[in-house]
Formats: C-alpha cells, structure tokens, sequence
C-alpha cells in the first residue's frame, strides 16, 4: 500500500499530529519513515482506504488554499482602494451604493441602497427580502438600486455603482456561462437590468466606504417592515438615514 504514493505525496497531506506520530512509530520498530506514515495514515482512514483518505485531503488542501488566496486577493484590493485618491464626481453621473445582509447567514435577509443623483435627489432603499445567504442578500440590493435606476424617468445617461461585495460584482461582470451556478438567476436578473442602461460602471469599495447603505440593510433586517424605499426630492437632501452623505462616504 505504501508504494501507492510517493512518501512526499502523504508528507504533504498528513496532519502535524500524524507526522510525530508515525515518526515514534518508525523509531520503535522496524518500519521505514514512509511504511510508517501510511500505516499512521490509514489508522486515521477508518472505514475509508488509503487512496480515498488521501484525494480527501488533496480537496481539502486546495479548499484551503483557494480561501487563502481570496483573503489575500481581498486584501490586496483594499490596500489598493485605501491608496486611491478621491475622484472629481463625473456632473452627469449618477452614483448608487448597495449592501445585502443575512441573519444569520443563511438567514433572514435585509438590503440596503442609496441612488444619487447628480442634481442632489437622492433614492434610498430599506427592505426586507425573504431568506438566503449573503451572497443572495448583497445580489438582491444590486437588483434593488438597478431597478430604482431604470425607473427615472428618464433613465440616468451613466451610473456608477459602489459596493463592498467583490463576490458579486466579479460575478455579475463574467460572461453568463461563466457565472456561479447557485447565483446564476440573480446575475442573469441583474445584467438584464444593466442592459437597460445607457453607461453602468461598477466598483468595488472597502466596506467602511459603504456605511449608509449598510446601515439600511442592517435596518431592514431588524425592522418588521418589508419595504421602506423612499426619495429625497423636495430638499434634495444629501443625507441618508445615517445621517451622513454618501458623497463623503466614498470620498473619505
């Protein structure tokens, strides 16, 4: 059995624990270091052979890594984004923020949204929106301040979109074959939208950036209430619900 794999091979995938343990194996008998170790090794196999134990952890470590890989792609982005320099506001532009949250996760579900205009008028959006997980939640409140962009009238000439959810927003920007099976509706929903839209831009921004739309999710998900969407027209108030404007948000 141990000349199945090469004894690097089951190095690599043996926990700490059983390489000590096959290493007092080999010292107290006459076993080699990889007759040892693969003996340690289909003890902890139980019921399952040594072939299975090993592709097992094989998907275990590259389960590991790829979540590795992503925290650091996460926060490489936000290294980034923290060096950014503000940007003058495109006078034309719209600008919307979205935020989905789940409690607990899965769990019920709350989105938060803030559409803003670049004459002031300012659209926010509080709801709740059924169960699911936070992907599900953070797509929904992308679909959200979609559909309360392609209802001006007129429709906005360009909208940029912020959010915290690299997930989604790397989701939704794939070519649909290459989608998330599980958000596969939800993208299609969403590009559906964007599709209405003359200019769509979206951007990732650190979750300290996206405050006022989180905080409307947060709001939605503690609240009864299923649906509180309401504009700004009359003062054309710049101030969410946080009390502090989305313009300075992004901008901080």
């Amino acid at each position: 059995m141990p000349g199945m794999f090469e004894f690097e091979e089951l190095l690599l995938i043996a926990y700490k624990k059983e390489r000590a343990t096959s290493r007092r194996l080999s010292k107290l008998t006459s076993l080699s270091a990889h007759a040892a170790l693969a003996q340690t090794l289909e003890k902890s196999a139980g019921t399952q052979t040594l072939a299975e134990l090993v592709s097992a952890r094989r998907r275990e470590r590259a389960a590991t890594e790829q979540a590795r890989h992503h925290r650091e792609q996460e926060r490489a982005a936000a290294r980034a984004a923290r060096k950014v320099r503000p940007v003058v506001r495109d006078a034309v532009a719209w600008h919307a923020w979205f935020d989905g949250s789940a409690h607990p996760n899965p769990g019920k579900i709350g989105i938060g949204g803030v559409l803003e205009g670049p004459d002031g008028d300012v659209v926010k959006i509080s709801a709740r929106a059924g169960h699911g997980d936070s992907c599900e939640a953070e797509y929904l409140a992308l679909i959200a301040v979609l559909e309360a962009a392609v209802s001006r009238k007129p429709a906005p000439a360009k909208l940029v979109i912020h959010g915290d959810s690299q997930v989604v927003i790397d989701d939704v920007l794939r070519d649909e074959a290459s989608s998330a099976p599980a958000l596969s509706t939800y993208a299609a929903q969403a590009r559906g939208l964007i599709a209405q839209l003359a200019d769509v831009h979206l951007q990732w921004i650190p979750r300290a950036r996206n405050a006022a739309a989180d905080a409307l999710s947060q709001h939605a998900v503690h609240s009864e209430s299923h649906l509180d969407t309401h504009e700004d027209t009359q003062d054309r108030s710049r101030t969410s619900t946080t009390g502090v404007s989305p313009n300075v948000l992004l901008n901080a």
